[in-house]
Protein backbone atom coordinates (compact mmCIF):
# COMPACT_ATOMS: atom_id res chain seq x y z
CA UNK A 1 0.00 0.00 0.00
CA UNK A 2 1.56 3.30 -0.93
CA UNK A 3 1.94 5.33 1.68
CA UNK A 4 1.87 9.08 1.56
CA UNK A 5 4.34 12.21 2.23
CA UNK A 6 4.49 15.32 2.01
CA UNK A 7 5.73 15.42 -1.17
CA UNK A 8 2.45 13.82 -2.28
CA UNK A 9 -0.08 16.88 -4.19
CA UNK A 10 -3.24 18.04 -2.72
CA UNK A 11 -5.83 19.30 -5.03
CA UNK A 12 -9.15 21.39 -4.22
CA UNK A 13 -12.49 20.36 -5.27
CA UNK A 14 -15.32 23.39 -5.14
CA UNK A 15 -18.58 22.18 -6.68
CA UNK A 16 -20.57 25.16 -8.42
CA UNK A 17 -23.68 26.13 -9.77
CA UNK A 18 -25.00 29.41 -10.66
CA UNK A 19 -29.04 28.71 -9.99
CA UNK A 20 -29.83 32.17 -11.51
CA UNK A 21 -28.77 31.18 -15.10
CA UNK A 22 -32.20 31.23 -17.05
CA UNK A 23 -31.12 28.20 -18.81
CA UNK A 24 -30.49 26.15 -15.41
CA UNK A 25 -33.25 27.66 -13.84
CA UNK A 26 -35.97 26.51 -16.67
CA UNK A 27 -34.72 23.01 -16.80
CA UNK A 28 -34.49 22.70 -12.70
CA UNK A 29 -38.47 24.18 -12.76
CA UNK A 30 -39.25 21.64 -15.71
CA UNK A 31 -37.28 18.47 -13.88
CA UNK A 32 -39.45 19.60 -10.24
CA UNK A 33 -42.64 19.98 -12.43
CA UNK A 34 -42.10 16.10 -13.36
CA UNK A 35 -41.98 15.09 -9.50
CA UNK A 36 -44.41 12.71 -8.90
CA UNK A 37 -43.82 12.37 -4.89
CA UNK A 38 -43.57 15.60 -2.44
CA UNK A 39 -40.37 16.53 -2.19
CA UNK A 40 -38.67 17.69 1.10
CA UNK A 41 -38.06 20.99 1.96
CA UNK A 42 -34.40 20.91 1.45
CA UNK A 43 -34.94 19.71 -1.76
CA UNK A 44 -36.71 22.65 -3.56
CA UNK A 45 -35.50 25.39 -1.80
CA UNK A 46 -34.24 28.10 -3.84
CA UNK A 47 -31.97 29.21 -1.70
CA UNK A 48 -29.68 26.43 -2.81
CA UNK A 49 -28.62 26.80 -5.89
CA UNK A 50 -28.27 30.79 -5.51
CA UNK A 51 -24.79 32.07 -6.22
CA UNK A 52 -24.04 35.78 -5.30
CA UNK A 53 -20.74 36.48 -5.68
CA UNK A 54 -19.52 33.84 -2.70
CA UNK A 55 -17.33 31.14 -5.44
CA UNK A 56 -15.43 34.02 -6.03
CA UNK A 57 -14.62 34.83 -2.08
CA UNK A 58 -13.65 31.17 -1.59
CA UNK A 59 -11.11 30.86 -4.63
CA UNK A 60 -9.87 33.86 -3.65
CA UNK A 61 -9.43 32.74 0.05
CA UNK A 62 -7.57 29.56 -1.55
CA UNK A 63 -5.35 31.27 -3.27
CA UNK A 64 -4.62 33.58 -0.44
CA UNK A 65 -4.32 31.04 2.23
CA UNK A 66 -3.16 27.67 0.11
CA UNK A 67 -0.84 28.54 -2.96
CA UNK A 68 0.51 24.92 -2.18
CA UNK A 69 -2.86 23.58 -3.34
CA UNK A 70 -1.66 21.82 -7.00
CA UNK A 71 -5.07 22.34 -8.83
CA UNK A 72 -8.31 23.84 -8.38
CA UNK A 73 -11.16 21.42 -9.78
CA UNK A 74 -14.37 23.45 -10.07
CA UNK A 75 -17.34 20.84 -10.88
CA UNK A 76 -20.08 22.55 -12.58
CA UNK A 77 -23.20 22.22 -14.59
CA UNK A 78 -22.70 24.34 -17.84
CA UNK A 79 -20.67 27.35 -17.74
CA UNK A 80 -17.91 28.54 -14.78
CA UNK A 81 -17.98 31.66 -12.84
CA UNK A 82 -16.24 34.48 -15.31
CA UNK A 83 -13.09 33.83 -15.25
CA UNK A 84 -12.55 37.48 -16.29
CA UNK A 85 -12.92 38.05 -12.55
CA UNK A 86 -10.38 35.99 -11.48
CA UNK A 87 -6.78 37.01 -10.83
CA UNK A 88 -3.88 35.67 -13.20
CA UNK A 89 -2.84 32.66 -10.33
CA UNK A 90 -6.26 31.69 -9.96
CA UNK A 91 -6.91 31.12 -13.61
CA UNK A 92 -3.59 28.88 -13.51
CA UNK A 93 -4.67 26.58 -11.39
CA UNK A 94 -8.28 26.34 -11.96
CA UNK A 95 -9.65 23.23 -14.33
CA UNK A 96 -13.73 23.30 -14.97
CA UNK A 97 -15.14 19.95 -14.86
CA UNK A 98 -18.79 19.49 -16.09
CA UNK A 99 -21.13 16.70 -14.03
CA UNK A 100 -21.15 14.47 -17.33
CA UNK A 101 -17.79 13.51 -16.56
CA UNK A 102 -17.78 12.77 -13.12
CA UNK A 103 -21.34 10.65 -14.19
CA UNK A 104 -19.47 9.02 -16.84
CA UNK A 105 -21.56 5.91 -17.49
CA UNK A 106 -24.11 6.51 -15.65
CA UNK A 107 -25.63 10.00 -17.44
CA UNK A 108 -29.26 8.02 -16.92
CA UNK A 109 -29.19 10.19 -13.65
CA UNK A 110 -28.70 13.52 -15.45
CA UNK A 111 -29.15 16.59 -14.94
CA UNK A 112 -28.82 15.96 -11.69
CA UNK A 113 -29.95 19.11 -9.12
CA UNK A 114 -28.56 17.69 -6.07
CA UNK A 115 -25.27 18.03 -4.42
CA UNK A 116 -25.32 14.43 -2.31
CA UNK A 117 -25.34 13.01 -5.78
CA UNK A 118 -22.40 15.26 -7.39
CA UNK A 119 -20.73 14.54 -4.05
CA UNK A 120 -21.10 11.07 -4.50
CA UNK A 121 -18.84 11.22 -7.79
CA UNK A 122 -15.96 13.59 -6.93
CA UNK A 123 -13.51 10.96 -6.67
CA UNK A 124 -13.86 10.23 -10.11
CA UNK A 125 -12.29 13.56 -11.55
CA UNK A 126 -9.78 12.12 -14.03
CA UNK A 127 -6.49 13.67 -12.90
CA UNK A 128 -7.63 14.48 -9.11
CA UNK A 129 -4.77 13.90 -6.35
CA UNK A 130 -5.64 11.25 -3.74
CA UNK A 131 -5.97 13.33 -1.21
CA UNK A 132 -7.41 16.03 -1.87
CA UNK A 133 -9.62 19.04 -0.36
CA UNK A 134 -13.73 19.36 -1.23
CA UNK A 135 -14.76 22.92 -0.59
CA UNK A 136 -18.75 23.98 -0.51
CA UNK A 137 -18.52 27.20 -2.10
CA UNK A 138 -20.15 29.16 1.01
CA UNK A 139 -16.61 27.92 2.93
CA UNK A 140 -13.54 29.75 2.77
CA UNK A 141 -9.76 29.98 4.35
CA UNK A 142 -9.20 33.25 7.13
CA UNK A 143 -5.86 32.31 7.64
CA UNK A 144 -2.79 30.79 6.29
CA UNK A 145 -3.36 27.12 6.27
CA UNK A 146 -0.61 23.92 6.02
CA UNK A 147 -0.70 20.81 4.38
CA UNK A 148 -0.54 19.68 8.02
CA UNK A 149 -4.03 21.03 8.91
CA UNK A 150 -5.63 19.09 6.51
CA UNK A 151 -3.98 15.78 6.75
CA UNK A 152 -1.36 14.11 8.93
CA UNK A 153 0.68 12.03 6.60
CA UNK A 154 -1.99 10.19 4.90
CA UNK A 155 -4.49 10.21 7.60
CA UNK A 156 -6.89 13.13 7.48
CA UNK A 157 -7.53 15.79 9.91
CA UNK A 158 -11.03 15.77 10.79
CA UNK A 159 -13.24 18.67 12.95
CA UNK A 160 -16.14 18.46 14.61
CA UNK A 161 -17.75 16.36 17.46
CA UNK A 162 -19.44 12.95 18.37
CA UNK A 163 -23.63 13.20 18.16
CA UNK A 164 -26.10 11.46 19.28
CA UNK A 165 -29.08 11.53 16.65
CA UNK A 166 -30.79 9.16 17.74
CA UNK A 167 -33.96 11.23 18.11
CA UNK A 168 -33.61 12.34 14.51
CA UNK A 169 -33.70 9.06 13.21
CA UNK A 170 -37.10 7.35 15.14
CA UNK A 171 -38.71 10.51 15.49
CA UNK A 172 -40.61 11.57 12.50
CA UNK A 173 -41.46 14.86 12.74
CA UNK A 174 -37.43 15.54 13.82
CA UNK A 175 -36.69 13.85 10.64
CA UNK A 176 -38.42 15.46 8.69
CA UNK A 177 -37.63 19.23 9.85
CA UNK A 178 -35.63 21.19 7.52
CA UNK A 179 -32.91 21.81 10.31
CA UNK A 180 -32.15 18.21 10.74
CA UNK A 181 -31.57 17.22 7.33
CA UNK A 182 -27.44 17.31 7.66
CA UNK A 183 -27.84 15.27 10.66
CA UNK A 184 -30.20 12.48 8.83
CA UNK A 185 -27.53 12.54 5.75
CA UNK A 186 -24.80 11.82 8.40
CA UNK A 187 -26.77 9.31 10.48
CA UNK A 188 -27.84 7.45 7.06
CA UNK A 189 -24.17 7.39 6.14
CA UNK A 190 -22.91 5.93 9.48
CA UNK A 191 -25.67 3.48 9.16
CA UNK A 192 -24.31 1.69 5.83
CA UNK A 193 -20.88 0.67 8.38
CA UNK A 194 -23.65 -0.20 11.18
CA UNK A 195 -22.62 2.56 13.42
CA UNK A 196 -25.42 3.12 16.02
CA UNK A 197 -27.25 6.96 15.37
CA UNK A 198 -26.30 7.59 18.97
CA UNK A 199 -22.71 7.39 18.09
CA UNK A 200 -22.16 9.53 14.83
CA UNK A 201 -19.03 11.74 14.17
CA UNK A 202 -20.73 14.91 12.99
CA UNK A 203 -18.54 16.89 10.49
CA UNK A 204 -18.16 20.94 11.36
CA UNK A 205 -19.45 23.34 7.74
CA UNK A 206 -15.26 23.13 6.94
CA UNK A 207 -13.38 22.02 4.35
CA UNK A 208 -13.65 18.24 4.07
CA UNK A 209 -9.96 16.21 3.59
CA UNK A 210 -10.67 13.31 1.75
CA UNK A 211 -9.11 10.50 0.25
CA UNK A 212 -10.44 9.54 -3.16
CA UNK A 213 -8.71 5.69 -3.31
CA UNK A 214 -10.90 5.56 -0.22
CA UNK A 215 -14.20 6.84 -1.65
CA UNK A 216 -13.29 4.59 -4.68
CA UNK A 217 -13.19 1.45 -1.97
CA UNK A 218 -16.41 2.49 -0.91
CA UNK A 219 -18.33 2.78 -4.26
CA UNK A 220 -17.42 -0.49 -4.66
CA UNK A 221 -18.52 -2.02 -1.46
CA UNK A 222 -21.38 0.08 -1.14
CA UNK A 223 -22.33 0.42 -5.06
CA UNK A 224 -26.13 -0.10 -4.87
CA UNK A 225 -26.03 2.68 -2.23
CA UNK A 226 -24.33 4.94 -4.00
CA UNK A 227 -26.19 3.97 -7.04
CA UNK A 228 -28.99 4.79 -5.32
CA UNK A 229 -28.08 8.00 -3.84
CA UNK A 230 -27.42 9.25 -7.68
CA UNK A 231 -30.78 8.51 -8.90
CA UNK A 232 -32.17 11.52 -6.79
CA UNK A 233 -32.54 14.58 -9.15
CA UNK A 234 -33.23 16.62 -6.19
CA UNK A 235 -32.00 16.29 -2.10
CA UNK A 236 -34.04 13.14 -0.25
CA UNK A 237 -34.40 11.82 2.88
CA UNK A 238 -32.91 8.27 2.34
CA UNK A 239 -30.07 9.62 0.92
CA UNK A 240 -26.39 9.61 2.84
CA UNK A 241 -23.23 12.15 2.86
CA UNK A 242 -20.73 10.57 1.43
CA UNK A 243 -18.12 12.79 3.42
CA UNK A 244 -19.68 11.02 6.09
CA UNK A 245 -19.54 7.41 5.27
CA UNK A 246 -15.71 8.29 3.85
CA UNK A 247 -14.90 9.67 7.66
CA UNK A 248 -17.05 6.51 9.28
CA UNK A 249 -15.25 4.28 7.64
CA UNK A 250 -11.49 5.87 8.33
CA UNK A 251 -13.01 6.42 12.33
CA UNK A 252 -13.24 2.49 11.46
CA UNK A 253 -9.32 1.77 11.05
CA UNK A 254 -7.81 4.41 12.44
CA UNK A 255 -6.80 6.12 10.11
CA UNK A 256 -8.04 10.00 11.02
CA UNK A 257 -6.78 12.70 13.82
CA UNK A 258 -9.07 14.74 15.45
CA UNK A 259 -8.51 18.61 14.83
CA UNK A 260 -7.83 19.70 18.83
CA UNK A 261 -8.42 23.42 19.03
CA UNK A 262 -11.36 25.12 17.37
CA UNK A 263 -10.48 26.67 14.52
CA UNK A 264 -13.93 27.42 12.86
CA UNK A 265 -16.97 30.20 12.28
CA UNK A 266 -20.32 29.00 11.33
CA UNK A 267 -23.03 31.76 10.59
CA UNK A 268 -25.57 30.35 9.68
CA UNK A 269 -28.90 30.79 7.98
CA UNK A 270 -30.84 32.97 10.21
CA UNK A 271 -28.07 34.28 12.00
CA UNK A 272 -29.23 37.81 13.72
CA UNK A 273 -27.30 40.79 12.27
CA UNK A 274 -25.98 41.33 15.47
CA UNK A 275 -24.68 38.14 16.11
CA UNK A 276 -22.99 37.60 12.71
CA UNK A 277 -21.26 41.27 13.40
CA UNK A 278 -19.71 39.78 16.51
CA UNK A 279 -18.56 36.04 14.74
CA UNK A 280 -17.24 38.35 11.69
CA UNK A 281 -15.11 40.79 13.94
CA UNK A 282 -11.86 40.67 13.88
CA UNK A 283 -12.19 39.12 17.86
CA UNK A 284 -14.64 36.48 16.60
CA UNK A 285 -11.87 35.73 13.98
CA UNK A 286 -8.93 35.67 15.61
CA UNK A 287 -8.51 32.04 16.04
CA UNK A 288 -10.11 30.49 12.40
CA UNK A 289 -8.97 29.53 9.96
CA UNK A 290 -12.18 28.25 7.98
CA UNK A 291 -15.48 30.46 7.64
CA UNK A 292 -18.61 29.06 6.94
CA UNK A 293 -21.44 31.89 5.69
CA UNK A 294 -24.75 29.92 4.29
CA UNK A 295 -26.68 32.59 2.95
CA UNK A 296 -24.91 35.75 1.98
CA UNK A 297 -28.37 37.35 0.66
CA UNK A 298 -29.83 36.88 4.00
CA UNK A 299 -26.59 37.87 5.99
CA UNK A 300 -27.20 40.98 4.15
CA UNK A 301 -30.52 41.94 4.61
CA UNK A 302 -29.69 41.54 8.75
CA UNK A 303 -26.02 43.10 8.00
CA UNK A 304 -25.76 45.71 5.60
CA UNK A 305 -21.80 45.44 5.34
CA UNK A 306 -21.50 41.30 5.45
CA UNK A 307 -19.52 41.66 2.09
CA UNK A 308 -16.86 44.40 3.46
CA UNK A 309 -16.97 41.81 6.66
CA UNK A 310 -16.31 38.68 4.68
CA UNK A 311 -13.81 40.63 2.65
CA UNK A 312 -11.86 41.49 5.81
CA UNK A 313 -12.54 38.02 7.56
CA UNK A 314 -10.61 36.36 4.48
CA UNK A 315 -7.74 39.08 4.65
CA UNK A 316 -7.00 37.80 7.75
CA UNK A 317 -7.99 39.08 11.03
CA UNK A 318 -4.09 39.47 12.23
CA UNK A 319 -3.96 42.01 8.57
CA UNK A 320 -7.39 43.79 9.37
CA UNK A 321 -6.29 44.21 12.86
CA UNK A 322 -3.09 45.85 11.52
CA UNK A 323 -4.70 47.89 8.95
CA UNK A 324 -2.93 46.01 5.92
CA UNK A 325 -6.27 43.97 4.80
CA UNK A 326 -6.64 46.04 2.03
CA UNK A 327 -3.16 45.19 0.26
CA UNK A 328 -4.14 41.28 1.42
CA UNK A 329 -7.48 41.18 -0.79
CA UNK A 330 -6.73 43.37 -3.70
CA UNK A 331 -4.91 46.47 -4.91
CA UNK A 332 -5.73 49.36 -6.03
CA UNK A 333 -9.66 49.32 -4.72
CA UNK A 334 -11.83 51.94 -5.85
CA UNK A 335 -14.88 52.26 -4.47
CA UNK A 336 -17.24 55.10 -5.98
CA UNK A 337 -20.57 56.42 -4.54
CA UNK A 338 -23.46 53.87 -5.18
CA UNK A 339 -21.61 51.35 -7.15
CA UNK A 340 -20.56 47.46 -6.59
CA UNK A 341 -16.69 46.87 -7.66
CA UNK A 342 -14.65 44.04 -7.95
CA UNK A 343 -12.13 43.02 -5.34
CA UNK A 344 -10.45 39.66 -7.54
CA UNK A 345 -13.94 39.71 -8.66
CA UNK A 346 -15.64 39.95 -5.44
CA UNK A 347 -18.48 42.83 -5.23
CA UNK A 348 -18.26 45.19 -2.81
CA UNK A 349 -20.63 48.40 -2.19
CA UNK A 350 -19.94 51.65 -0.42
CA UNK A 351 -20.89 52.02 3.31
CA UNK A 352 -21.44 55.51 5.21
CA UNK A 353 -19.52 56.99 2.30
CA UNK A 354 -16.29 55.34 2.05
CA UNK A 355 -14.37 51.63 2.03
CA UNK A 356 -11.35 51.04 3.83
CA UNK A 357 -10.25 47.18 3.96
CA UNK A 358 -7.95 48.16 6.72
CA UNK A 359 -9.92 49.95 9.18
CA UNK A 360 -11.52 47.65 12.14
CA UNK A 361 -15.27 47.84 11.89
Amino acid sequence: MHVFDSEDPIDAVITWVDGGDPTHRALRESYLRRQTSPLCENASNPHRWGADDEIFFCLHSINLHAPWIRTIWLVVDGEGPDPARLSPAIRAKLRLVRHHEIFAGFEHVLPTFNSLAIESMLWRIEGLSNRFLYFNDDVFLTAPLHPSDMFEGNAPVLRGKRRNYERVVTQADRRAHPARFNQVMHANAAGLLGHAPDQIFAAAHVVHPLRRSVMARLFVEHRQAFLDNIRHRFRDLGQFLPQALHNHRLIETGEVRFAVTRDHVHVKSGTSGAKAAKRLSPEGMRDAKFLCVNDLPQLEAALPDARLRLAQAVAGPSQVAQGDAFERVKEPLRILSGQRHMVDGIGLRQYGGKVALGLRP
